[in-house]
């Protein structure tokens, strides 16, 4: 993830606060709104790294045959996360 947790979680509290001064929101208790704000924004702000990690599982699964064709590790790598950044339709 680029940011860190303490990060996200200010900018989750920056975000509820600023919806509640602008109206857009009313919640007796911001700071449970803020914290589902962030997990939220953690979870979304980790696929990417999730992807990254199931991309080496496929290509680990492919090694041998991968070295025996003389596949370039990083091609491959941005052609399967490629592949399933357009089968799970995410937004990187």
């Amino acid at each position: 993830m680029l940011f860190s947790k303490e990060y996200v979680g200010y900018l989750a509290k920056q975000v509820v606060k600023r919806l509640q001064a602008n109206h857009f929101i009313k919640s007796a208790a911001p700071e449970k709104v803020a914290e589902r704000v962030q997990n939220c924004m953690v979870e979304e702000l980790s696929l990417e790294d999730r992807i990254n990690d199931e991309v080496r599982v496929i290509l680990e699964a492919y090694s041998d045959e991968m070295r025996n064709r003389g596949a370039n590790y990083q091609e491959m790598f941005k052609k399967v996360k490629n592949e399933l950044v357009r089968k799970y339709k995410a937004v990187l």
